[in-house]
């Protein structure tokens, strides 16, 4: 953003939206796989309707049968949530169509002879970070997903149990002076009991906003800008009320709007797809930069071509003009980070079941887990820019 001072909006879905239900389901087959075999390759998509699940890909690995599949789809529906005439895990069809990867992809992107391991495809990949918030993630994104993480974790407690699991949320923020300053606008949708109307609806999730902003961004929110179900009673939703597909949040998987986005999503390809990988690899890079404090915000881009392993251009904006501060750190990118798609999976250790999680709120701004989860979340290459 060139202007100083302005209005941003970002908006995250829960994981009972019907995209993000799709998302949760590929990236478990990928998991799946992962568990069985590390260099198993997978590219799964889903589809969601009433009481319909489809998925569709290519897979290379062991064999895993159809019934385990459909048994860790419905386990996925079930801890979602879905209890539903229109959608529930018992009833629901399941209908898979994997098939093995091509031979002409697999040919491209393999190790043989002196060759390295190439990119599983073309592609430019996009990693930001900034420092708006703790974790270096664009304040209205980061808040968005929050609101929606907290009424999930109450409503699988029982807490909240008039909320049903499909929800979306949106925040405005006002800048000045490029910071964010104060929440101006706040939107929540959320799937709820026939039991509860829409004024009720709005003192249940009210409290999930006052937890997961800071009260001085909300001090001049007004009520009147605080909008819950804005159409009306919201008791259809999921995959019933609209169908889903794996891909289709790739904003919200990502800066909200923040940054540029290469167009890749993320969810149901294994970590040798560089629309998965490199984007983690060049969030983990502008992540270490800006924890470094040299800049207070930095975007890379990367770009690759299908069966070769080197990235085919580096770029970096750190905001600031200083054109030679930015060669210095493009140097040492290229010096410390390899970014061949071998090289960020043994850098970040890709080759885990750990991205079932990374299906919602999210796949940046996260806790990096002591098993591997989100380790392109880790500052603990900050040092190198230190210097």
């Amino acid at each position: 953003m060139k202007n100083k001072t302005y209005l941003f909006t970002s908006e995250s879905v829960s994981e009972g939206h019907p995209d993000k239900v799709c998302d949760r389901i590929s990236d478990m087959v990928v998991d799946t796989y992962l568990s069985k075999e590390p260099l198993s390759r997978v590219a799964c998509e889903t589809l969601t309707t009433t009481n319909k699940v489809v998925l569709a890909g290519e897979t290379r690995g062991p064999d895993i049968s159809k019934e385990e599949l459909t048994t860790k789809v419905r386990e996925c529906i079930k801890d979602i949530g879905y209890e539903q005439k229109g959608f529930h895990w018992k009833n629901s069809d399941v209908d898979i169509f994997l098939h093995s990867q091509s031979a002409d992809i697999a040919m491209g992107v393999d190790s043989s002879g002196n060759k390295d391991e190439g990119a599983g495809d073309q592609g430019i990949m996009f990693g930001y970070a900034c420092n708006e918030t703790e974790v270096l993630m664009p304040a209205p994104i980061y808040y968005s997903h929050k609101i929606l993480e907290l009424m999930a974790l109450d409503r699988k407690s029982g807490k909240a149990d008039k909320l049903e699991p499909d929800s979306k949320s949106q925040v405005t923020m006002k800048y000045e002076d490029g910071k964010p300053t104060k929440v101006t606008s706040v939107v929540i949708s959320t799937q709820h009991s026939p039991d509860v109307n829409q004024s009720q609806v709005k003192e249940i999730v009210r409290p999930y906003l006052e937890r997961s902003i800071p009260k001085p961004l909300l001090a001049e929110l007004k009520d009147e800008e605080f909008y819950v179900n804005p159409t009306g009673q919201f008791i259809i939703g999921g995959p019933d009320g609209d169908s889903g597909l794996t891909g289709r949040k790739i904003i919200v998987d990502t800066y909200g709007g923040a940054a540029p986005h290469g167009g890749g999503a993320f969810s149901g390809k294994d970590p040798t797809k560089v629309d998965r990988s490199a984007a983690y690899a060049a969030r983990y890079v502008a992540k270490n930069i800006v924890a470094s404090k040299i800049a207070d915000k930095c975007l890379i881009q990367l770009a690759y071509a299908i069966g070769v392993s080197k990235p085919l251009s580096i770029y970096i904006d750190l905001y600031d003009g200083d054109d030679e501060k930015s060669k210095y750190v493009e140097n040492l990118i290229r010096e410390n980070f390899d970014l061949s798609p071998r090289g960020i999976r043994e850098m970040l250790n890709l080759n885990k079941p750990i991205y079932e999680r990374t299906a919602a709120y999210g796949h940046f701004g996260r806790k990096a887990g002591s098993d591997g989860s989100f380790s392109w979340e880790k500052t603990d290459k900050s040092h190198i820019f230190k210097k």
